[in-house]
């Protein structure tokens, strides 16, 4: 059987390998479609029925689009052993019209890293790890301009600066939900107060100098590796790598706004299976294995820091994870098991996500460069409802 990603071919080995030794009747051979080509490679190919494509990896929030256009087999005859192997957010995220369309595979969240050495110098103690104390953004900024005071270039970066992931949960912890609505979750809501007051923080953080612009999502990190960031909001990913610094650093929960909820990003990938495949038996063994089985599930991140989305992996798996960062991350299993269960906001389900994300991005984008929020707000409103038009 084949399967289709866009992750690099040593990602999936451990598993393919893992799998194999159970099954050694079925062989699986895995094809790289780099990221940015892979939707329009799925639309492409799943579109022509292709056959030679049985198994292929999910963007979570692309789900409900693949599965209105016939493109991911029904795998409801799986939602009870589902729901009771992944938390609830990784559950229905893989929902459509109540049916299930694909398995979680893996998770994510997000964490706030911090200098230690930049908030020395300012005189600033260190944030907390526990999830009863989080900070609110309020004081992030109020800290992160004194770290500036004291030395320090900019005070706050966030990791993926325009994208819809990271900045969802501003808008949320402010009541303003996730900017789609509506009981076919086609109407969009991002010009409430929630969303703006949220983008006019956001925006306020670049126009203060608190946080840089000019800098694109995910060439950010080395920024805050190289001391110039006291705070700095990324993934579970970044621990490796920072433990490599030479930065003394700790990590905190993400923030919320003084008086709302707390929110904090979750999802990930799915796999699922095409419904023109001929090895179908074949690729639901390898997707149960891959997702359901804690140890097969395990074994997809043994090449990779990421969260696995199986509950018992992720309990396997999250030791390790605190183990990489020395005494910086002690406490750190604790956290990402409380933010899983009781912060995570999933993307909102939707046929017209694609548009959407891509449309948010661009008017995160502008906002962040100067563009007055509510007008660009109410400008984004009607882009989207434009391109929703042919839905």
């Amino acid at each position: 059987m084949n399967l289709l990603g866009s992750e690099d071919p040593t990602t999936f080995a451990p598993v393919i390998a893992a799998f194999k030794t159970k099954n050694p009747d079925i062989t699986v051979k895995y094809a790289q479609v780099p990221f940015d080509q892979l939707n329009p490679t799925l639309q492409q190919r799943l579109g022509a029925k292709d056959d030679t494509i049985d198994l292929y990896t999910v963007d979570q929030p692309r789900l409900s689009q693949l599965a209105a256009q016939g493109f991911l087999e029904d795998l409801s005859t799986l939602k009870e052993q589902t729901k009771a192997a992944v938390p609830d957010a990784q559950y229905s995220v893989n929902l459509y019209q109540d049916k299930l369309w694909a398995l979680p595979v893996w998770n994510s969240t997000q964490l706030m890293f911090f200098n230690k050495k930049s908030l020395d110098a300012a005189g600033i103690a260190y944030p907390s790890i526990d999830p009863a104390q989080r900070m609110t953004w309020e004081q992030i900024a109020k800290d992160g301009k004194a770290a500036q005071a004291a030395g320090t270039q900019f005070g706050l970066l966030l990791e993926q600066v325009e994208a819809y992931y990271q900045l969802q949960p501003l808008a949320e912890s402010l009541g303003g939900g996730s900017g789609i609505t509506g009981d076919k979750m086609l109407t969009t809501d991002i010009t409430n107060t929630g969303w703006e007051k949220a983008m006019q923080w956001y925006s306020d953080t670049f126009s203060s100098g608190l946080s840089p612009r000019g800098v694109g999502g995910f060439q950010t990190s080395p920024l805050f590796t190289s001391g110039k960031v006291a705070y700095f909001v990324g993934g579970p990913w970044d621990i490796g790598n920072f433990a490599k610094s030479d930065i003394d650093w700790g990590v905190a929960p993400m923030p919320y706004f003084a008086g709302g909820s707390q929110a904090t990003p979750t999802g990930s990938w799915s796999w699922g299976i095409n419904p023109a495949s001929k090895n179908k038996a074949a690729a639901k063994k390898f997707l149960e294995f891959a997702s359901l089985d804690p140890a097969g599930n395990l074994a997809t991140t043994d090449a990779t820091t990421i969260i696995p989305a199986n509950t018992a992996a992720t309990a396997h798996y999250l030791p390790k994870l605190e183990a990489l960062g020395g005494a910086k991350t002690t406490g750190l299993a604790n956290l990402i098991a409380h933010e899983n269960t009781q912060t995570a906001t999933p993307r909102p389900v939707s046929v017209g996500y694609i548009q959407f994300e891509e449309l948010m991005g661009k008017a995160f984008a502008d906002i962040r460069n100067g563009s007055p929020v509510d007008e660009r707000l109410k400008q984004a409103t009607q882009q989207i409802n434009d391109a929703w038009k042919q839905l």
